[in-house]
């Protein structure tokens, strides 16, 4: 009952009387007093006053199964939410979920993983109360080679709710980074489950560096965090909500267009290489050029001597010349 009467405390505009709650919970008077007691036991700070009723004051930063339900306003994005405090990775468990059959938008959320892994086999830091490591189980119905577009399209819903919630200009290296003032803050790993021209289900997990304090050796020269930054008053629930709310609008452009092209203007602007010169790590063939933007289906337009090359994600790693971006 935690996540309903949470809810109930955020939506109401002033105080939330007793009785509003015993009557649209179906409960008790005293299960309601019991709730609120349990709320403030977590660290809740909710104000009752006699003939007015209940208003939440301020909220702490948890992160469980009740606090991410009662933010939720997402039409099916996180209809179904797995919380854990500490696993293995939560792109693993959504793809054991995937196998055994759980429904498109079902979300994983971690406090912690222990075996977090990024784009081309590389680990992810993923400390306890510092991050935000999530995954979310996707079904659609489009072709396995349309499926890589999804990493694109959770990169513009992670950049644009940082902006909307907490008004940091996060921008996306393409195509899996978000990055502020030069530094990584998000990677995404997309992986999927196909029979030839059918997709079983897509994973998408993104893990967000929100209040870390200092990163080891190798990633300080590249990566950064929310609080690092700026962001104050971070509230991990609610951006989190934030970015399901972003993304159910970019995904529901994709699949009626099958493409990127209801969003590729908006994703040209966030792009921090654009017009910049980068080097295209290929393993067969590294090369340099001018970053022009996307194409309607994800590649990157880089503009070479000899004219525009198109760069598809796969294996490739996208560098400015002279540093990160």
């Amino acid at each position: 009952m935690k996540a309903e009467l949470l809810a109930a405390l955020r939506n109401a505009e002033d105080y939330v009387s007793g009785q509003e709650l015993c009557e649209s919970l179906g409960v008790s008077r005293t299960a309601v007093w019991k709730g609120m007691n349990k709320l403030k036991a977590d660290g809740y700070q909710i104000e009752a006053v006699s003939n007015k009723g209940y208003r939440l004051v301020e909220s702490p930063d948890l992160l469980n199964a009740e606090e991410l339900k009662s933010f939720r306003n997402t039409a099916w994005a996180g209809k179904e939410i797995v919380y854990y405090d500490v696993t293995d990775s939560t792109n693993i468990q959504a793809k054991r979920l995937g196998e055994e059959g759980a429904p498109h938008g079902t979300l994983v959320v971690a406090g912690r993983q222990v075996a977090g892994k990024g784009r081309r086999g590389r680990s992810w830091e993923s400390p306890e109360h510092d991050g935000i490591f999530m995954t979310i189980l996707l079904r659609p119905e489009v072709r396995p080679r349309e499926a890589s577009m999804l990493t694109l399209v959770a990169a513009m819903a992670v950049a644009k709710a940082i902006r909307a919630a907490l008004g940091l200009s996060a921008e996306i290296k393409w195509p899996n980074d978000i990055v502020l003032n030069g530094k990584k803050i998000c990677g995404i790993l997309t992986e999927m489950n196909t029979e030839i021209e059918t997709i079983n289900y897509v994973v998408v997990g993104i893990g967000i560096n929100v209040s870390n304090q200092k990163f080891d050796k190798e990633a300080a020269s590249i990566a950064t965090s929310l609080a690092l930054e700026g962001g104050t008053k971070i509230h991990r629930a609610k951006l989190i909500e934030a970015v399901w709310e972003q993304f159910e609008a970019y995904y529901d452009s994709f699949c009626r267009e099958r493409s990127l092209s209801g969003m590729k203007a908006e994703y040209d602007s966030f792009l921090v290489n654009k017009d910049r010169q980068v080097r295209i790590l290929d393993p067969k063939e590294p090369f340099n050029g001018i970053a022009r933007g996307i194409t309607k289906t994800g590649e990157l337009m880089v503009e070479t001597e000899t004219g525009i090359r198109l760069v598809s994600s796969g294996e490739v790693s996208v560098r400015g010349i002279y540093g990160y971006v």
